[in-house]
């Protein structure tokens, strides 16, 4: 297990300069410029949110943990911040007549069962013209497994996670992993998040693909490893499957198709 995964604020710096960095530019270039209202879904301890605070817009965020809410509002405090953050699960939550002009969704659907259900919300939420940024690791990629949280050397074990779930689950234990990081690791496994598939839960929920990107050396892997961001070779990037090998990262932005 990497230090960013103990030190909470080290994460939360580490988020809002990827978001600095590369988020923001990249929705700036196909347009979004500074949107009024903007909701992080999985916020965290709301990294992301932080670089479109300071730059004046009105943040929201929500996360299903609390003690990761309470780090968020601790952190956005010691800077003269204060977001909008709360608990809560974004499809069942009852929104009203909130709507935004930018919904980020970094690193979440890859844990949630139910795709289709959030993008939909989603969709719902979004004020007209408003545009949703998701990020997510594929899940054949060499750590898509989440396995960099395990405390023993299997957090530097590539494509484990590949195993067959059973193999995968007597490994962990092998290793000396706790209940917590198994049940953790193998929901992944369960919940996992290939680039077809997510394109399909796109199509089926009211989105359309403005823009896509896949990346072969993520963005944010400049703030942890020092590795520039490398775009998935075109060729690679049209190869079904194949890519999702290589892929450490996407960066989709999505308007509504009606």
């Amino acid at each position: 297990m990497q230090k960013r995964h103990t030190d909470r604020e080290m994460y939360f710096e580490e988020q809002s300069r990827t978001a600095s960095q590369y988020y923001w530019p990249y929705l700036q270039q196909y347009g979004i410029i500074k949107p009024r209202k903007v909701l992080e879904i999985g916020c965290g301890e709301g990294g992301n949110l932080l670089p479109f605070a300071q730059a004046g817009c009105e943040v929201y965020g929500m996360d299903l943990c609390r003690q990761r809410i309470r780090q968020a509002e601790q952190f956005f405090r010691k800077r003269g911040l204060r977001p909008h953050l709360w608990v809560g699960d974004a499809v069942t939550y009852n929104w009203g007549e909130e709507r935004f002009d930018l919904i980020l969704l970094h690193d979440v659907i890859e844990h949630v069962a139910d795709k289709k259900g959030l993008l939909r919300k989603m969709h719902d939420l979004l004020a007209p013209g408003g545009v949703a940024f998701v990020g997510f690791p594929a899940w054949q990629m060499p750590f898509g497994g989440h396995q960099q949280i395990a405390r023993s050397r299997l957090s530097l074990c590539p494509w484990i996670h590949l195993l067959p779930a059973s193999v995968y689950q007597k490994l962990l234990y092998k290793a000396g992993e706790t209940d917590e990081t198994v049940r953790e690791l193998l929901a992944i496994r369960d919940t996992r998040c290939t680039i077809e598939h997510f394109q399909h839960v796109v199509q089926e929920s009211g989105f359309r693909v403005q823009q896509r990107t896949l990346f072969l050396i993520n963005p944010h892997y400049q703030i942890k490893f020092g590795l520039h961001p490398v775009a998935l070779p075109s060729l690679i990037a049209r190869l079904p499957w194949l890519r999702n090998f290589c892929c450490s990262g996407t960066f989709y932005l999505l308007k509504s198709a009606r």
